[in-house]
């Protein structure tokens, strides 16, 4: 059963092998080389768990299958109309059997019971299809093209947001 848990320091050296690198984290969520170091930083200091976001690993049983995270985000001032962004990432051998749609219910769910979030949004580029199959089947609702959002591979690029209020669970 796939769950969402905390990271664990192993995790970071799966996730460090697995999806540093363009073949590991696809073409479309490449943005070039990160510090490890960084990473290993931050998870020291909050485990990946703050009142401003996080990361979860995703995993089934001991079998790690991904990783999600959440940030705050806000189409207005920040204190009073803030949402969570969220992304999704599953490693290779995993893709293309509805683990991120899992991942995106079992992630949406787990901040609309734990936070006060009115709006979870998630944004895609245009040409990653799974991902916007997969944000469909989760309940979210495409609101529209973000024109030149990302810098990625020496150009811009444009994406689709996506979104769920609290309004739509049933």
């Amino acid at each position: 059963m796939i769950e969402l848990r905390p990271y664990t320091a192993a995790d970071l050296q799966v996730f460090a092998a697995e999806l540093g690198t363009r073949e590991g984290v696809g073409e479309l969520q490449w943005f070039g080389y990160g510090s490890q170091v960084a990473v290993e930083r931050e998870f020291a200091q909050t485990g990946f768990v703050t009142a401003d976001g996080g990361r979860f690993t995703v995993a089934d049983g001991d079998q790690v299958l991904g990783r999600v995270q959440w940030f705050r985000d806000s189409w207005g001032p920040p204190a009073s109309s803030w949402c969570w962004e969220i992304g999704v990432l599953v490693l290779p051998e995993h893709r293309g059997r509805g683990v991120g749609t899992q991942c995106q219910v079992l992630l949406r769910d787990y901040l609309l019971d734990h936070t006060r979030a009115e709006r979870i949004q998630a944004s895609t580029d245009v040409e990653n299809v799974a991902e916007q199959r997969a944000l469909d089947k989760a309940g979210f609702t495409k609101e529209g093209r973000l024109r030149s959002a990302q810098w990625r591979g020496g150009r811009w690029h444009d994406s689709l947001l996506y979104s769920y209020v609290r309004g739509d669970r049933s």
